[in-house]
């Protein structure tokens, strides 16, 4: 007797917040002590959209400290942002790639901290 298949689940883009910190050969610019990345990443859920995005950002020699999540683009849009065609086209090149990607970058400075994803997203107004 064999088991049906489950469907599978649908793959989701999610809009995450994430501050890193450095590490040695991380690329960030001379003097900056972390940075706020914007990445719009894919799973089957938030969580699954969050591992993927550190893991992806370790490898890039990076140092992931925090990450706040945004929802989908559905839930975003429930929230009343507002989402710019561009941001549209990256989340959908994202899902069509099943990838991450890291849509801005925003370097701190000494005394200067993301604050847990106190950063606006490009055009988002969070209220």
């Amino acid at each position: 007797m064999t088991k049906p298949d489950k469907p599978k689940a649908k793959q989701q883009v999610y809009t995450l917040l994430v501050e890193v910190g450095r590490k040695g050969g991380d690329g960030l610019p001379e003097g900056a002590t972390g940075a706020a990345l914007v990445c719009y990443a894919t799973g089957v859920d938030e969580a699954e959209a969050v591992r993927e995005t550190v893991a992806i950002l370790k490898q890039a020699d990076l140092a992931p400290l925090d990450v706040t999540g945004y929802g989908t683009l559905a839930e975003r849009l429930a929230e009343g942002h507002d989402i710019p065609d561009e941001e549209r086209a990256l989340m959908d090149r994202a899902a069509a790639e099943n990838a991450v990607i890291v849509a801005q970058m925003t370097p701190f400075y000494d005394g200067e901290t993301g604050g847990g994803g106190s950063l606006p997203l490009p055009g988002v107004s969070i209220h």
